[in-house]
């Protein structure tokens, strides 16, 4: 069955104009719950109440409210809000074109693909395939429900797709994230872990592979239940042993191998010439819970 299209917009740049339409890209399909009245089993309703006038009140006596201060609003109507909206246009302004790789992932928000509109399959295309040649993004600007939606479009299998793009100012900094400093690894570490990534690296990424484990569980205990069979559920995993970097990474990799740890066809050679290092981190952990061991039985 062909999409069917949510939008159209015309793509704007110099003299050229390009009618598209716009089709859902995504569409979370993620398991929801409604909230019912544990009593009886009726779906239960959400309403307005006021603490102050101690009432529950409906929508038409409510007014929006800006919060420009702690418990202080600034009142705004209806007709005020639409007066400050964007002019309602389906122009898709591009700004600028920039490298491929310009554009940081934690910028994106949605996506949408688009398709030509009537009469502009042709420059849509030479588009497309002019922005895949050069390598470049097309950064511009999209009027959507009274707002000026900052916007990405990217070449994409042989068409154009647009992604909605955060402001600067709705993304917080990486540097407000606790990182760890300075930290010096062997050799030997670095080649184990090098190893490791290598092993479970793939030539592409298949989402094909991969499925909703949660929302599989929640649709086989429906069945369940609608059928009147008793739920089992799974025992939880046990929780994994806290070991040295070095010796987890050795285990990993033998893991992957189907050999045991021990064997020196999981090291990699430079592994020969640093064994008092990897034998020195395992005493120095067991040393550790022998002393925490004696504090826990005394508090006890």
């Amino acid at each position: 069955m062909a999409a069917r299209a949510t939008g159209s917009a015309t793509i704007s740049f110099g003299l050229v104009s390009i009618p598209v339409k716009l089709y859902t890209a995504t569409s979370p399909e993620g398991v929801s719950f409604h909230m019912l009245h544990k009593t009886c089993g009726t779906r239960v309703k959400m309403q307005l109440y006021c603490p102050f006038d101690k009432e529950i009140v409906t929508r038409r006596d409510t007014v929006k409210g800006y919060e420009h201060a702690k418990d202080q609003f600034v009142r705004f109507e209806d007709d005020e809000l639409r007066g400050m909206e964007a002019e309602k246009t389906d122009r898709l302004d591009i700004v600028e074109f920039v490298p491929r790789g310009a554009v940081d992932w934690v910028y994106l928000e949605g996506a949408h693909y688009l398709g030509p509109g009537k009469g502009g399959d042709r420059a849509y295309k030479l588009l497309s395939e002019s922005m895949e040649r050069v390598g470049r993004l097309a950064v511009g600007r999209f009027g959507s429900h009274g707002k000026t939606q900052l916007v990405v479009l990217r070449p994409y299998q042989g068409g154009l797709i647009m992604h909605q793009v955060y402001y600067a100012d709705e993304v917080r900094p990486f540097d407000e994230v606790e990182r760890p400093g300075k930290i010096e690894f062997k050799p030997v570490e670095q080649d184990l872990a090098d190893k490791l990534v290598e092993q479970l690296s793939s030539t592409a990424f298949r989402p094909e592979q991969y499925g909703d484990d949660y929302k599989q569980r929640v649709l086989a205990a429906v069945e369940q239940k609608v059928a009147g069979r008793e739920i089992v559920t799974a025992a939880a995993a046990p929780q994994a042993e806290v070991i040295d970097l070095f010796e987890a990474l050795k285990r990993s990799l033998a893991d992957r191998k189907g050999t045991p740890a021990n064997e020196s066809s999981a090291l990699p050679p430079a592994a020969e010439e640093a064994p008092a290092a990897a034998e020195a981190g395992a005493p120095k952990l067991a040393k550790t819970r022998e002393r925490r061991a004696p504090r826990a039985k005394k508090q006890a």
